[in-house]
């Protein structure tokens, strides 16, 4: 049962109401996460706003889903865990993968970096080092993509978060 009850469109109030009106719109219909957000429209907007945002993200998005995996793995959502192990598989990422992203790991040396950088923003953002930041870059990855690492961290904190606090298991 959840502990936050999610808002209808139809009974909401003020800009609740007029943010889940528009998705409905656009969408035709909203799930439980954002209906439940929506009691709050400062974090309803900062979750679309990010949400949106990301999806211009240039981190490639099979390794995206499976840094938020390793988040969900730790954070606890289930609903998140489960989202996004459905987004990676739709992506055509290996089942072998996918089971290693729960331990921010991969076959590949430079998704394993990526992995273990994002956890290390999770966990303590504060031990990153410059020496850190330049081992992802002789991978391969540019600042926008390491910026971008910050950025799915984040978006997942929010998401896992909301929902366990909220208490939305579906």
């Amino acid at each position: 049962m959840s502990r936050l009850t999610p808002l209808n469109p139809d009974s909401a109030q003020g800009a609740a109401r007029d943010m889940l009106a528009d998705l409905v719109d656009r969408h035709g219909s909203v799930g439980a996460m954002v209906s439940t957000m929506a009691h709050s429209p400062a974090v309803l907007g900062g979750y679309l706003q990010l949400s949106r945002a990301m999806r211009r993200a240039k981190l490639d998005r099979r390794v995206s889903e499976r840094l938020s995996i390793a988040v969900q793995a730790v954070q606890g959502c289930q609903v998140c865990l489960r989202a996004h192990r459905d987004a990676a598989a739709s992506l055509g990422v290996d089942p072998d993968e996918i089971a290693r992203a729960h331990d921010a790991t991969s076959a590949d040396p430079a998704i394993a970096a990526v992995l273990a950088f994002g956890m290390r923003v999770y966990r303590s953002p504060s031990s990153i080092t410059d020496a850190d930041v330049d081992d992802l870059r002789a991978y391969g990855y540019r600042d926008r993509e390491i910026a971008d690492v910050v950025g799915v961290v984040a978006l997942n904190v929010l998401t896992g978060a909301f929902n366990l606090v909220a208490g939305l298991r579906e």
